[in-house]
Parts: C-alpha cells; sequence; structure tokens
C-alpha cells in the first residue's frame, strides 16, 4: 500500500554529472509528467538544437538553460507502485551551496550522482560530506553516463570502490551504487539490456527499498513559537510543530526560561483536541505565560538544553572566511541571537577527510567551530531531534554558513534548577512586602532615575527591602562590553531583568531605570519575570526631556554627534497598556513618586501596618 507521507529525498553532484536529465528521466519513465508536458519538451529541445533534453524539465530558469547549470532547488512529485516521492534537486554549481544546503536540509535520504569517467570530484566530495553535515544517512549512489564509457564493468567497479571508500569515511554507507545511463534509461526503472554483469537493483528499486525515518510526529515535541497575540484577557500563542504531538492537558514547558503550563485550547483552522508535527496552531493556556517569538514550546519532560556554548559542524558560504572572534547572527527555528565565534576547533580536508586545526575557515570549507551566544538558546544536537539541531549563520543579513549542533556541553545537561529553603512567602512576611520589580521606562530626561531614587528612599524609610538597577550604572559594570545597537540594547535589557529577577526572588522591591526603548525588550523582561513586573510609562513629551537634558546628550543627538539616541535617531515605542503611567511633564517629582509608591504598595502588599519606619 502507497505511503501516505511523501518521501523526501535530495539529488545532488557536481554540476555536470547529470542531476536533472536524471531526474527529468525518472520523471518520464515513472509516468509522473503532467499530461502535454513531453510535447512541450521535445518542442524546447528541438528548438535548441538538441536531442529530446530531460534536464530542461527542471532547468525552467532561463540562465539554467543557456549557462547549464542548475541554480535554485526544485521540488519535483513522482510516484512509484510501492508509495510517492518528493524530489529535491539541488545545485551542484560550487557558487550555488548555499541553496543545495537548504535542499538537502528538508530530505530523508539522498541520490548522489557521479559520472562514470570523471569520478569522484571535489565538489562531489564536498556534497557528500554536507550530506553527513546534515545528518542524512540513507544514500543511493548513481553511477551516470555508463554508456559513455561503453559500460566497461571494470571502470564501473573502480568508481564504485572510491565511493564506497569515501563514503564510509564520513560515516555513510551506500545502500545500493548503480551503474545507469539518464539519457537512455537504462537501469533507472526498467534494466538495461546494455549492462548484463549487473545484477543489483535499479535506482528505482533502489530508492522503494530505502526506510522512511521515525515520523516526525513521532519525536520529541518543539514547536518555536513564531508569534504571540492578545485576545481579550488570553494570550494566544502561533507556531508550527516540528515534532511530536500535543493535546488538551498537556503539560508544557517554555525554554530559554523554564515557564510551565498545560494546553487549554488548541485551534488548527478549527478547535481540536490534538495536533502533531507539519500542523500550524494557535494556542491557548491555563495560565498566564509570558514569552515572545523565538521561545520554544516543549514536553514537561523532554525540554532541550538550555545553553549559551554550542559545537557546530557547518558549512562556510561567505566570500570573508570565519575567523575566531568574528559576531555573527545565529537562526535557529524562530529564534535570533547574536554569537561570537569563539574557536574554529578545525578544518576538514574533503579530499583526505582528515581534519585539522585552523585559524580561518575559508568560503566553502566544513569545519567545526565553537560559538558562544549572548543570551541562552533553547537548542538540541542533530542526534537527539534532527529537525532542531540544525540553523543558518548570518552575516550582514546574508545567509554565511549553515550547521548541525554536534554537542552541547556537559554542564548544560547537568544544568538542574535548585529549590531554596526559604519560600517566596517565608520572605514576605519577615519583609513585610512580596518581591517584585518596578520597570521604569521612558525617553531620557523623563526622571526615570530621579524617580527611582526618590521611591528608593521613601520605601527604605519605611522599612521595606528595595533597590535600584539605573541603566547608566549597569553600563559601568555588568553591561560596559555593549554598545547602543538594537542587538545589544536588548541584551543590556536581558542581563538587567535577569539580575531584577534574582532581587525579586530575594523578596526585594526592584526599581529598574531603564529606557529600554522597544516593546519586544519589555516584553521579553516580562516574559522573564512574570506577574512580578509592573511597567511604569514615565511619560514626558520629548521637548520636554530635550529641554531638561541634564547629560547634554539631546544637543549632541541634534549635532549629529551620538548614533542610535532614543528619540531622535532610534525609535521609542511607549507602552500600550503599562500598569502605571506617570506623566512627568504635568506631575512634581514629589506627586509623582508618591503615586509610584503607592502602586508598590498595591502591586506587591506592602503594608503600613506591618512595616516599622526605621530611623
Amino acid at each position: 500500500m502507497p505511503e501516505r507521507r511523501a518521501f523526501p529525498i535530495v539529488v545532488v553532484g557536481h554540476v555536470d554529472h547529470g542531476k536533472s536529465t536524471l531526474v527529468g528521466r525518472l520523471l518520464h519513465d515513472t509516468g509522473s509528467l503532467p499530461e502535454g508536458r513531453l510535447a512541450q519538451l521535445r518542442a524546447v529541445s528541438e528548438q535548441r538544437g538538441l536531442d529530446l533534453e530531460f534536464s530542461f524539465l527542471l532547468d525552467s530558469l532561463q540562465v539554467e538553460r543557456d549557462q547549464g547549470i542548475t541554480v535554485d532547488a526544485a521540488q519535483i512529485w513522482f510516484r512509484s507502485a510501492m508509495r510517492r516521492y518528493v524530489i529535491i534537486d539541488a545545485p551542484g554549481h560550487a557558487e550555488f551551496l548555499r541553496n543545495m544546503l537548504t535542499g538537502a536540509a528538508a530530505a530523508e535520504a539522498a541520490v548522489l550522482v557521479v559520472d562514470a569517467a570523471a569520478g569522484l570530484s571535489e565538489q562531489t566530495r564536498r556534497h557528500s560530506t554536507l550530506l553527513g553535515l546534515l545528518g542524512l544517512r540513507q544514500v543511493v549512489v548513481a553511477v551516470n553516463k555508463i554508456d559513455l564509457i561503453g559500460h566497461d564493468r571494470q571502470r564501473f567497479a573502480e568508481v564504485a570502490q572510491a565511493v564506497r571508500d569515501y563514503l564510509g569515511g564520513i560515516g555513510l554507507h551506500p545502500a545500493a551504487i548503480v551503474p545507469l545511463s539518464a539519457r537512455q534509461g537504462d537501469n533507472v526503472v526498467a534494466r538495461g539490456e546494455a549492462t548484463p554483469w549487473y545484477r543489483g537493483p535499479t535506482l528505482l528499486e533502489a530508492l522503494d527499498a530505502l526506510q522512511p525515518r521515525r515520523p516526525p510526529e513521532d519525536g520529541k515535541l518543539r514547536l518555536p513559537v513564531q508569534d504571540v497575540y492578545r485576545l481579550g484577557d488570553r494570550r494566544i500563542l502561533v507556531g508550527r510543530i516540528e515534532s511530536g504531538r500535543i493535546a488538551l492537558g498537556d503539560a508544557v514547558r517554555f525554554l530559554p526560561g523554564g515557564q510551565s503550563a498545560r494546553i487549554a485550547g488548541i485551534e488548527a483552522g478549527s478547535s481540536v483536541a490534538a495536533a502533531a508535527a507539519g500542523q500550524s496552531v494557535a494556542l491557548s493556556f491555563d495560565r498566564e505565560v509570558f514569552v515572545e517569538r523565538g521561545a520554544m514550546l516543549a514536553g514537561a519532560e523532554d525540554a532541550p538544553a538550555e545553553s549559551q556554548v554550542l559545537t557546530v559542524r557547518l558549512v562556510w558560504l561567505d566570500r570573508q572566511p570565519l575567523l575566531a572572534g568574528d559576531r555573527l547572527v545565529l537562526r535557529h527555528g524562530t529564534a535570533e541571537a547574536k554569537v561570537t565565534v569563539e574557536a574554529i576547533e578545525a578544518v576538514i580536508d574533503v579530499e583526505t577527510l582528515a581534519a585539522a586545526p585552523a585559524l580561518a575557515l575559508p568560503q566553502n570549507a566544513v569545519g567545526r567551530a565553537r560559538l558562544l551566544a549572548a543570551k541562552p538558546l533553547a537548542i538540541d544536537s542533530v542526534a537527539e531531534c534532527p529537525r532542531t539541531g540544525r540553523g543558518v549563520l548570518v552575516r550582514d543579513h546574508r545567509i554565511a554558513g549553515g550547521f548541525v549542533v554536534e554537542a552541547l556541553p556537559e554542564e548544560a545537561r547537568a544544568l538542574t534548577p535548585v529549590d531554596a529553603p526559604v519560600t517566596p512567602e517565608e520572605r514576605a512576611r519577615r519583609n513585610g512586602h512580596r518581591g517584585g520589580v518596578l520597570w521604569l521606562t521612558g525617553l531620557s530626561g523623563a526622571g526615570k532615575s530621579t524617580l527611582a531614587m526618590r521611591a528608593l528612599r521613601l520605601l527604605t524609610d519605611r522599612g521595606a527591602q528595595a533597590y535600584v538597577l539605573d541603566g547608566d550604572n549597569i553600563r559601568q559594570g555588568l553591561n560596559r562590553d555593549l554598545g547602543f545597537s538594537e542587538a545589544d540594547r536588548s541584551e543590556n535589557v536581558r542581563r538587567t531583568a535577569e539580575v531584577a529577577r534574582l532581587l525579586a526572588d530575594a523578596g526585594m522591591i526592584v526599581l529598574v531605570a531603564l529606557i529600554s526603548p522597544l516593546a519586544a525588550q519589555r516584553a521579553a523582561a516580562r516574559a522573564l519575570l512574570g506577574e512580578r513586573f509592573q511597567e511604569v510609562h514615565v511619560a514626558a513629551p520629548l521637548e520636554i526631556c530635550e529641554a531638561r537634558d541634564p547629560k547634554g546628550l539631546y544637543r549632541r543627538a541634534r549635532e549629529d554627534r551620538l548614533r542610535d539616541f532614543t528619540g531622535i535617531s532610534a525609535a521609542y515605542e511607549p507602552p500600550e497598556a503599562p500598569e502605571l503611567r506617570l506623566d512627568t511633564g504635568m506631575l512634581t517629582p514629589e506627586a509623582a513618586t508618591t503615586a509610584l509608591v503607592a502602586h508598590a504598595e498595591a502591586a506587591f502588599g506592602l503594608s503600613r501596618e506591618t512595616i516599622t519606619p526605621r530611623g
């Protein structure tokens, strides 16, 4: 009985070893061409003075026909008597390795095309190495153009042995090595009479003998969060399930951070009780969860590791070599993170497969590197979860490399949250209030630091446990390595929120005075702190802030001597629904401070009766 799910295979090989011709022949001989396409193919071939040219089925771009190379990755469907296939025809030219990598990542098996006369070229070796890099373990080798060497059995045996030796060196063992002629059709679907000495399977028979991977729905639950929406008082999380299944009532965790909840609702076109890998869903939960795009939803008992350090196997595609110390952007699922290359651990010679230490990884090289991310990542090794164990590296908004996660540090797996013997309730009873965070956001000059320090004085005088995290102070120590780009500002907010969380866990009222200009940055802080996060918009018109200009920053920004300055050359996104809004353009400092302390009383249970003023 045919498989319900199409079996994806990728076709790879050197630029002129006949991949497109082979795929075209396979489509023709299995009766998979749309009606009228064969006649169209004959007409195009005759127009160009050629015999029936099967490669034109795939090489649909004019540049491909004129230059005789395949530029992009195309997906083509066909069916054998056993099952349906989707063929990913990947480019072979060195300049298009980026596209080949993208195509091969979606496949479960590969057809490696090798010219019978030319044998293993450098590009063929490179593509083979990429298959191993991507975790593909099922490979069928098509030794093409056997007719052009007179169906020489000895030459085929030599090529076949060279292929076995090379693939074995990278941990691949071909399921079959088939001598064939894509142009003539020998041993593609039907057995060729010109190779009576060959007793193995045809290409199609070899493909039918391959075993599908375990269905992704049977794997660990992994859902990269694409976006979060608010519908009334509910937060709705949307994304595509990459592996595993979910059902109403399931316990799940969100990484990084480890928030937990149960599935309360599933929408997949309509309300459903369950969903599985491949489906895009909208989810609601039994409690408020604060996550943002890039988070990973996983099963409560089999969540991925959280780590900032990872070792990757990668193919480097950028013209500028990869060097230790380089700063890049890592994209993994829907997540992005700044990463620094801590070390190039090895470059792999695709001819000999020898791994040697290196200071740089040149274009199209394969190697191993250790990366340090600016924030924790929820990530699997490719061996544990192939669909979420890989990603890309970006330089200057362009994909510069593809990688699979080879290993995470052992300490990342060994990290287990330790519960303190003192509960938050105990701390609240002793302090006379709960721990929490008043997050003061606003333009420079709006009065955030002034209000935070005045409120600290009042709260401390009343016996409360309070502390101020001021943006300028933090940048002199913990965050002195950060600039003012959007990425660095986001990291500034993340680190500050982590410190605020620790202080709030200790039962303190934390006043954070930080511009934190973007809504997404503050949403990330809210996601980390949960219900303890109280957003306070310290609002003042730009002209008032600029008139105050206590540090002379606005003047320098207006003179183009200060880049990325919020309100002038960088955006500020005011909170839409803060827990408290203080208009310091209208309120006196005394009135604004009184309102801020009153809000702290209500938010954190600060009781006038239970706290004795000190002094």
